[in-house]
C-alpha cells in the first residue's frame, strides 16, 4: 500500500554529519541558559545582554547557534556538541560564526590555496599541490573530532601546515627527493590533556610538506627557551 503523497513544497531536512549542525535538545537550551545566568551573576554580561542571549538560546536549533552566545565567556562547554574540539588555548573559546565554512580539501595546481581564520575541520582533510603552494592554517580552526588527519601530498610544490602552541602534532609523511618534516617551532609548545591532535600524513615528491608551530595571529612571537 502506497504511503501518503507529500504535499507540494514540503521541505525535508538534509542529512547532517558535522557535529556543529546537529539538532539540540531542550536540555541543551536550558543548560546554556543557566550558564548565561551564572555569567550575568558574576558580572561578565549585563542584564540587557543576558535577555538578548537567552532569547537567542531558546530559539536556537543547532549547536552552531549556541556557540556565538557563549564564545566570549570562560568555560563555554554548554554550547559545544559531543566530539567537537576548539583549537584555541584551553580555558578560552573561539568566536565561531554560524556560517563558518567547512573545508575537506585544499588543492593547488600551478597555483596557490589558503585555508585560514575560523573554519571547521572535518576528521580528515586532504591537501594536494602540483607545482603550487598550499597553506593550511589550523591556529583558529575548530576541530569536529579530538584527532584530525591531514593528508598532505606535494609534487614539485609546497604545503605548509600551521598549528598553535597547544595543538599536538605527529608527522608521519615521507619525502622522496624532497622534505616531509616538522619545522623549527616559532613558539613554545603548551600541550595538555585537552590538546587536539593533528596527524600529518602523505608524500612530498620533489617538493616539501612542512609543519610549523606559530603564535596565534596578532600575537607577538615569544622568545624560545634554549635547550640546556
Amino acid at each position: 500500500m502506497a504511503g501518503p503523497t507529500p504535499r507540494r513544497g514540503t521541505a525535508y531536512p538534509k542529512t547532517v554529519t558535522e557535529p556543529h549542525q546537529q539538532r539540540i535538545s531542550d536540555d541543551d537550551r536550558h543548560r546554556t541558559a543557566e550558564f548565561l545566568r551564572k555569567a550575568a551573576g558574576e558580572g561578565r554580561i549585563d542584564l540587557d545582554e543576558l535577555d538578548e542571549r537567552l532569547e537567542a538560546a531558546y530559539a536556537a536549533k543547532v549547536y552552531a547557534d549556541l556557540v556565538p552566545l557563549v564564545a566570549d565567556l570562560p568555560g563555554a562547554e554548554p554550547a559545544v556538541p559531543p566530539g567537537m574540539v576548539v583549537a584555541p588555548r584551553p580555558g578560552t573559546a573561539a568566536q565561531v560564526p554560524v556560517d563558518a565554512p567547512t573545508y575537506s580539501t585544499s588543492i593547488a595546481v600551478m597555483s596557490g590555496a589558503d585555508r585560514k581564520g575560523v573554519w571547521l575541520v572535518p576528521p580528515s582533510h586532504t591537501s594536494f599541490t602540483l607545482m603550487g603552494g598550499v597553506n593550511v592554517d589550523l591556529r583558529e580552526a575548530v576541530f569536529t573530532t579530538p584527532e584530525v588527519v591531514i593528508n598532505a601530498n606535494a609534487v614539485m610544490g609546497g604545503i605548509d601546515v600551521i598549528v598553535n602552541a597547544w595543538t599536538r602534532v605527529t608527522v608521519e609523511g615521507i619525502g622522496i627527493m624532497g622534505a616531509f618534516e616538522e619545522g623549527r617551532a616559532k613558539v613554545e609548545p603548551e600541550l595538555g590533556p585537552s590538546s587536539p591532535h593533528v596527524r600529518v600524513r602523505g608524500i612530498a615528491l620533489m617538493g616539501a610538506v612542512t609543519v610549523v608551530r606559530k603564535p596565534m595571529p596578532g600575537e607577538k612571537r615569544k622568545r624560545l627557551r634554549r635547550a640546556e
